[in-house]
């Protein structure tokens, strides 16, 4: 089981953002690979506190894994897992501020650090609609996107404005002393190269939009509005020393025919006639697992509701399975026919048609506070 991320970090659940910042830049600089070379475990922790921070990081994601925890980030290449080193280093602009860059620069701990910034390339975002019957069981897509990627045939050269290291330096003078800063070029976008020569049929940045499959591995229990994360498969990034962006994907749910969903529960409303309610009888319902066969009692009140255990919807932190709740609704016929109608005029005073509530026989307010309990 993974570890939690706030354990990761040294951080109580209510950390605030600048906390979690803090707790990240302390975990970063104590485990950073130049400061423990050759120490597989200090380059594990220094992943591990990279994804954690990813996620708690953003106040988006950090909502999502608070409701669903690892899962809502897992599942065919989605979420923190498998950050590489560049995507780690990316992440340093903000935590140690514009003077060390989008590289990561730590000034004296040197490494593969403080050098040319390498650029990420856009994210892309599709909508992808699944069924209940796929979100319960899980489900592989195959989307065609539609991403720009580095035109065969472009060359690139060091950038003379910045000579390729893809930040501009400057010193002013302040009532503090002279001051320098440190900023991306604008010449090259802070890739520290610039376009030598590329195809007629290239944009301006040497790039080309093409179309390509990807598939796409969705967990069983995602909700409607969640969003994952595909890494890589987004917009590639200009120069030879890029990363490609991410291909976000926000879940639709469809609507199903029979059947709706309230968190890992599912609903059924059957209907029976009014025989049927009096001597019992069976049906065929729909689930997402298929159709099953249900028995309806004897002298079955409207509004009763019968509780199919595990038969809703996967919990995506994988505490087992919701239920479906099927809703027996007595339907009252509104046309009689003179037979009919003289047979209930019979029973009117008759004192088994009587309402007799037993004390089993809720109220539905009852009932509803039974489901949800």
């Amino acid at each position: 089981m993974k570890e939690d991320y706030y354990d990761i970090l040294g951080i109580s659940k209510n950390a605030t953002a600048a906390e979690i910042k803090k707790a990240y830049r302390k975990k970063a600089i104590q485990y950073h690979p130049d400061k423990n070379p050759g120490d597989e475990k200090a380059e594990d922790m220094f992943k591990k506190a990279a994804e954690a921070y990813e996620i708690l990081g953003d106040e988006n994601k950090r909502a999502r894994y608070d409701q669903y925890g690892h899962q809502a980030f897992e599942g065919g290449g989605f979420g923190g897992g498998g950050m590489n080193m560049d995507d780690i280093f990316s992440q340093f602009g903000d935590i140690f501020g514009s003077a060390f860059g989008g590289g990561g620069g730590f000034g004296g701990f040197g490494g593969g650090f403080g050098g040319q910034r390498r650029t990420k390339g856009s994210n892309l975002r599709i909508r992808v609609k699944l069924t209940l019957e796929e979100i319960a069981n899980g489900a592989e897509k195959k989307i065609k996107v539609k991403r720009k990627k580095q035109a065969s045939g472009t060359k690139f050269k060091t950038c003379t404005t910045c000579n390729g290291s893809g930040q501009v330096t400057r010193v002013t003078n302040t009532i503090l002393g002279r001051m320098q800063t440190a900023s991306p070029c604008t010449t090259c976008g802070g890739s520290g190269q610039i376009i030598e020569s590329k195809p007629a049929d290239a944009d301006a940045q040497g790039m080309k939009t093409e179309e390509e499959t990807v598939s796409i591995k969705i967990p069983a229990g995602v909700v409607d509005g969640m969003q994952l994360k595909v890494t890589g498969k987004g917009n590639e990034a200009p120069g030879n020393n890029g990363i490609p962006g991410d291909l976000l994907v926000v879940i639709e749910e469809a609507e199903h025919e029979t059947l709706s969903r309230e968190g890992d529960n599912l609903h059924y409303d059957l209907y029976i006639s009014v025989p049927e309610a009096i001597l019992g009888t069976s049906k065929e319902i729909d689930t997402v697992g298929g159709k099953v066969r249900i028995k309806i009692e004897e002298g079955t009140q409207s509004g009763k509701i019968l509780r199919l255990r595990s038969k809703g919807i996967p919990s995506i932190n994988g505490y087992g399975k919701g239920d479906l709740l099927v809703h027996v609704n007595v339907w009252t016929p509104k046309n009689l026919n003179k037979e009919q109608r003289e047979f209930f005029e019979t029973m009117l005073d008759d004192e088994r048609f009587s309402p007799q509530p037993q004390r089993e026989d809720k109220s539905f307010f009852e009932k509803v506070k039974d489901m949800f309990s």
